[in-house]
């Protein structure tokens, strides 16, 4: 049955869906300040190029050796290195310079971080949040987002737009197929950079627990990200597109009902547990105008209805709560 196929639309909110007002955290100090590396890095001296990497040693510490070691993943010799950056420089210098149109200044995105900070601080007082917010430019089939012991590091080469034609070329597209290529886009930079954040805090599993535990894990760190970027639209937090999500809503019923009824809430088969609980362009047995991921849009509103149920408990707190717990006492069910 291809509940997503429904053409209906809810007419009510449900309460547990509502959310409150956030906290002022206007008061809460983070020290973190932005760093444009990929600034730095592009205007270098490209005659003198191993004297420059030296000169951003002393400017960027360790940071330089993540990049050159693990974002480009160069090998270890030096005078090597110093010819794959000078090739590099004039290869992605395209991509340099469009990427400085789109982020001159960088500072709206700075600013969303930030708050996402304050708010990770307000929840988490004990957590040390980044020092720095560290922009680059690295290879496009890289990473996008990187928390290192320097900071959040952001790819910029991996937000400039769906639109942006690297992107569709035959090597990137099997790379990144068409449903990530869409988050290629600077709204996507706060939410990944937090994502980051919530995973320092509250490390991911194995991934060998039953289906709805493992959904409801994914529904904990949703609904951290609720808490961190409150503002923020939950297409983005979700990765779904904006009818995907009301897709959801309107079907969350015939969703909970199909994995019910098929038993699928306790497998542990890694192979079926990965239909539900794995990006993807659409999840198969629901159609495909639903998204993939699925499982943590079920895990979510199983979170926000236990977390309802208990007012009193705080983010720290809830983390720590076993997933049979939430399970059991939510008696999730929706109509």
């Amino acid at each position: 049955m291809k509940f997503f196929a429904a053409a209906f639309f809810c007419l009510l909110l449900f309460a547990c869906n509502q959310k409150k007002p956030a906290p002022d955290v206007s008061n809460i100090k983070v020290d973190v300040q932005l760093l444009r590396f990929d600034k730095d890095l592009f205007s270098i001296d490209t005659s003198s190029v191993e004297s420059a990497l030296n000169a951003l040693q002393k400017k960027y510490g360790s940071f330089l050796n993540d990049y050159l070691y693990n974002i480009m993943v160069l090998p270890p010799q030096r005078d090597s290195v110093a010819k794959k950056i000078k090739m590099f420089l004039h290869d992605y210098r395209f991509v340099y310079d469009i990427a400085q149109k789109n982020f001159a200044d960088f500072d709206n995105e700075f600013k969303g971080i930030k708050k996402g900070l304050q708010y990770a601080k307000y929840y988490f007082p004990e957590y040390k949040t980044p020092a720095n917010v560290i922009t680059f430019i690295g290879p496009v089939e890289g990473y996008a987002n990187v928390l290192t012991a320097s900071g959040l590091a952001v790819g910029l080469q991996l937000y400039l737009g769906e639109d942006f034609p690297v992107y569709h070329s035959e090597f990137i597209t099997n790379v990144y197929p068409d449903y990530q290529q869409r988050r290629f886009k600077p709204a996507y930079i706060a939410v990944n950079c937090m994502k980051n954040i919530v995973s320092d805090i509250y490390p991911e599993k194995n991934g060998s627990d039953p289906l709805v535990y493992q959904m409801i894990d994914a529904g904990k760190r949703l609904y951290l990200l609720d808490h961190f970027l409150p503002q923020l639209a939950d297409s983005l937090k979700t990765g779904y597109t904006q009818k995907q999500l009301d897709g959801c809503y309107d079907n969350e019923a015939g969703i909970w009902n199909y994995f019910v009824r098929n038993n699928l809430l306790f497998i542990t088969d890694p192979l079926q547990v990965r239909d539900y609980m794995q990006d993807g362009p659409y999840t198969e047995v629901l159609g495909q105008a639903s998204p993939g991921f699925i499982g943590q849009f079920i895990g979510w509103q199983i979170v926000r209805k236990w977390m309802n149920k208990n007012p009193q408990i705080t983010l720290p707190q809830l983390i720590d709560v076993p997933e049979k717990k939430i399970y059991d006492e939510a008696k999730y069910k929706p109509r």
